[in-house]
């Protein structure tokens, strides 16, 4: 089975605001089986230009990770995370070449 992944680049204009959103999306991550591979950290942009935190969010396939999006509880976390960040995300389908 093909995994699914959620791949979002962030920026984020008030960090303790942000952490509320944070906690809340702990729920719907933990219901969904959500792994994630990065969540910020040290980056090198060698090509183009990106926001200034980069997330990826790894989910057991690609119906799980349109259903965590699609979901109230990650709805109701997102609410707290768009008044305080602007930001560009995809859930995309893993290769299994």
């Amino acid at each position: 089975m093909t995994k699914g992944y959620w791949v979002a680049h962030v920026d984020i204009d008030d960090m303790e605001r942000y952490k509320e959103y944070v906690a809340a999306n702990a729920i719907p991550f933990a219901d969904y089986g959500a792994r994630f591979l990065v969540r910020g950290g040290p980056k090198e942009v060698r090509e183009g230009q990106m926001r200034s935190r980069t997330v990826v969010i790894e989910f057991k396939d690609f119906a799980t990770a349109k259903a965590c999006y699609d979901s109230v509880a990650y709805q109701d976390a997102k609410s707290l995370r768009d008044p305080v960040s602007t930001g560009d995300m995809e859930i995309i389908e893993g290769y299994n070449g």
